[in-house]
């Protein structure tokens, strides 16, 4: 966070790139243009730039604003409603000037370390004191200058796969029309290493694909990754002991194995009416769909793939275990759970989320509950190791 003394400093440098001012506090597209801009930190400054909301663009001074905590709050969700990609590092907070002249908001926004960032399929820098798209040398600019040991496994270069590895009509003809807007699209002359660079899935400098594009897109992620599958089992008893009536592997492209999941589950789960009074039945879930949906694209989604372990699905007769690999990350932990979103793995986040099978980042065990509470069921409970999470959802008791 910056002092008021330093927030001076920034007002007056009225042709600065590393800063933008607006008396707006409610042109949501000019501050994640802005945001999205400064993730990207085009002119390589490796260090913050700043949204500053109260002060006028033309005279660098402030307007009077009065900042309410709402105000603060709907800026913070920026960062997490899905817009900008990767997911932004950002900081917001208010500086009350001592002079008597208002409130100034401030977007304390950080480097991405796996640029481009994009915001609704287009990649904002800032030339000068001015924002623009960038053309496709620019995007290129920022794909090279990856941190190639970027503490994301999915962004690093995996050097055991090619591009004969991928099957790039899935990305061309599903991933990429969902990513980028249709008029960058229509203007592309890239080559094909070139655009999946773009989207974090080729490291130009190594000459190969990320780790992110074998898992999004590859033939045979396993022979690599193995343990990047989905292991189901329904189980006749409550034991591991028991009977197991049904035993599958889910693998391949992530893609493909969502929608698979998601078959598993529309022909699995059920439903069936209970009395709720003497006159009305409602229907309930033996175990609701979304919450048991949202808790395994979460494992998917955050699990460790440098771990051999799959993520764990198993349906006992009294309750669904899902067991993700890897532990709780960066700034998670058992007691800011789940108020508190780290991402592992955020360019596979990012896809999840583009293709529709994330809704929004931060929210999968809120709605997940939400689920569990409007069926009648008990909340999921977790259990956390340094080398796994395992949630337990219990069966509705009146199925």
């Amino acid at each position: 966070m910056i002092t008021e003394t330093e927030l001076i400093s920034l007002t007056a440098a009225l042709e600065s790139d590393r800063i933008e001012r607006t008396i707006s506090t409610t042109d949501t597209t000019k501050f994640r243009e802005a945001i999205c801009a400064f993730s990207n930190d085009f002119p390589n400054h490796r260090s913050s730039g700043f949204l500053l909301l109260g002060i006028d663009d033309k005279t660098g001074k402030a307007v009077g604003l009065k900042a309410s905590d709402n105000l603060l709050k709907d800026l913070a969700g920026l960062r997490q409603d899905g817009e900008i990609l990767p997911s932004p590092a950002m900081e917001v907070y208010k500086i009350t000037l001592s002079d008597g002249s208002g409130d100034v908001v401030i977007v304390e926004v950080h480097p991405s370390d796996i640029p481009p960032v994009q915001y609704r399929g287009r990649v904002w820098i800032r030339v000068g004191p001015r924002k623009a798209v960038a053309n496709e040398g620019e995007e290129r600019i920022l794909s090279e200058r990856r941190i190639a040991t970027s503490k994301s496994f999915d962004a690093r270069a995996c050097p055991e796969a090619t591009l004969d590895d991928l099957a790039l009509d899935i990305f061309q003809n599903t991933y990429r029309k969902e990513a980028i807007a249709a008029d960058v699209l229509a203007s592309n002359h890239r080559t094909v290493e070139e655009q999946l660079a773009a989207l974090r899935f080729f490291d130009l400098r190594h000459g190969c694909p990320t780790n992110a594009a074998l898992l999004l897109f590859g033939k045979n992620a396993r022979a690599v990754m193995p343990g990047a599958y989905v292991q189901y089992l329904k189980i006749d008893g409550k034991s591991l002991s028991d009977d197991v009536s049904v035993s599958r592997e889910f693998s391949g492209d992530l893609l493909t194995l969502s929608r698979e999941l998601d078959a598993l589950l529309e022909g699995s789960l059920s439903e069936k009416p209970v009395r709720t009074t003497a006159l009305r039945d409602s229907l309930v879930w033996d175990f609701p769909k979304r919450a048991v949906r949202e808790l395994l694209m979460n494992a998917v989604c955050h699990r460790s793939y440098e771990s051999n372990s799959p993520v764990r699905f198993y349906r006992f007769a009294d309750r669904i275990e899902i067991q993700n690999p890897g532990g709780l990350y960066g700034d998670a932990s058992p007691e800011n759970f789940p108020r508190c979103t780290d991402y592992r793995n955020p360019v596979i986040a990012e896809a999840l989320k583009i293709l529709g099978y994330v809704n929004r980042f931060g929210r999968g065990v809120i709605d997940a509950q939400n689920a569990l509470a409007e069926n009648g069921s008990l909340p999921a409970t977790f259990e956390f190791q340094p080398n796994f999470v395992l949630a337990t959802i219990q069966k509705h008791p009146d199925t």
